[in-house]
């Protein structure tokens, strides 16, 4: 095996190394939060499908109920002369 096969070979499992650490852990927090399966994230992997994953996840309702927000207190508004 000469130099060359060796720094590709070094190079693919670098490039696999870093999407897995790069893509699969927000996608899978992403999906877990929205309330869907956090194992959609692997299709991110795939071609096409993610794609229409997440097509589906954007326009589908999402199963969480929104946080309560706290009421706004009333403005003062300086009065008018």
């Amino acid at each position: 095996m000469d130099a060359t096969t060796v720094i590709r070979i070094v190079a693919g499992l670098f490039c696999i190394v870093v999407l897995v650490i790069v893509v699969l852990p927000p996608y899978w927090v992403i999906f877990k939060k929205a309330g869907f399966s956090p194992w959609l994230a692997l299709l991110m992997y795939v071609p096409l499908a993610n794609v229409i994953v997440l097509y589906y996840v954007a326009f589908s309702s999402w199963k969480m109920a929104p946080t309560p927000q706290p009421a706004s207190l009333p403005q003062s508004f300086p009065p008018k002369i």
